[in-house]
């Protein structure tokens, strides 16, 4: 069986058919084993570096369990020839429906009028404050691919207009907004939604959060590097924007204590693709990419 190196607590149910058709290492205990590694499975946000890469001759492919691979240095695997696979399409659907409950969380507030109630706070100091309506609002996306499609057309069923920014447009009915900084200053809702990497790294940064204005609320359920995270900070404890609404942190599982402290902020512990349904599909195409790449098979969802 090919030895094989799990980069990350696999979940169970991948792990079990993993240990059946491979012989699997942890990565704490894989040094004696690293030279015969022919396969690495990590997920979505765990990062790989080429020194450990370099450290497996004999390696052919990364499967991640996760659509996202900023961790994986494409260009070295390129060069390596060293395959790599995602799970996109699977998870759509339920990241999608995250980050419309974090816009309906932070528009009505209702993580703060479930506090309002549990504190007793309805009988002594009366109904909570009124809040927002979507209605009428702009969502603006940056990046539309699957997810940022899904995303627009759930917010478009609850009235809100759609406007968007990516590297270039698309046949779509929303505007385009080829400035990143016109699209937030258009937005009520500024919905990040594009990949991780050096690429995006900051791309939403004092300046963006400053064009969104105190109105404006940020949506995040791509990847917590896009955001400059002390620059949200400081926004949201000066009301430089009205709020946010975060399933991405910049040094996960950690959050920063001042971020936690902002109560008008909708904070969730990056659980945009956690159900079963989905998590047990991305299993699934772990185990298919990798036994069609044993079998010699085409790749079903190649990242290179």
């Amino acid at each position: 069986m090919p030895d094989l190196l799990l980069a990350a607590p696999i979940p169970d149910f991948l792990r079990a058919p993993l240990e059946a058709a491979y012989t699997c290492h942890e990565l704490k205990d894989a040094a004696p084993h690293l030279a015969s590694i022919r396969a690495v499975v990590p997920l979505g946000g765990t990062v790989l570096s080429t020194e450990l890469l370099e450290s497996m001759p004999a390696l052919e492919i990364v499967s991640v369990m996760g659509v996202g691979y900023d961790g994986v240095p494409i260009p070295y695997c390129r060069q390596r020839g060293i395959r790599v696979t995602n799970t996109p399409d699977v998870l759509t659907d339920d990241v999608a429906d995250i980050a419309t409950a974090l816009v309906l969380m932070t528009s009505r507030r209702l993580v703060e009028s479930n506090r309002h109630l549990h504190a007793g706070k309805w009988p002594t100091a009366g109904a909570f404050p009124l809040a927002h309506a979507l209605r009428g609002k702009t969502a603006g996306i940056l990046g539309l691919g699957r997810i940022g499609k899904a995303i627009a057309h759930r917010l478009e069923a609850h009235g809100m207009k759609i406007a968007y920014h990516g590297r270039s447009a698309q046949n779509v009915p929303w505007a385009y907004f080829a400035d990143l900084k016109a699209l937030a200053a258009e937005s009520d809702f500024f919905i990040v939604a594009c990949p991780g990497g050096p690429e995006t790294q900051k791309l939403v940064d004092s300046a963006i959060l400053a064009a969104l204005g105190p109105e404006g609320t940020l949506i995040n359920i791509a990847r917590g590097s896009v955001v400059d995270e002390a620059a949200l900070i400081t926004a949201l404890q000066n009301r430089s924007i009205r709020s946010a609404g975060l399933d991405v942190f910049e040094n996960e599982p950690h959050v920063p204590a001042a971020l936690a402290a902002c109560e008008h902020a909708v904070l969730l512990p990056h659980i945009g693709s956690a159900t079963h349904e989905t998590r047990h599909a991305m299993a699934n195409l772990v185990i298919e990419n990798l036994a069609a790449h044993f079998a010699g098979k085409d790749l079903l969802t190649p990242v290179c």
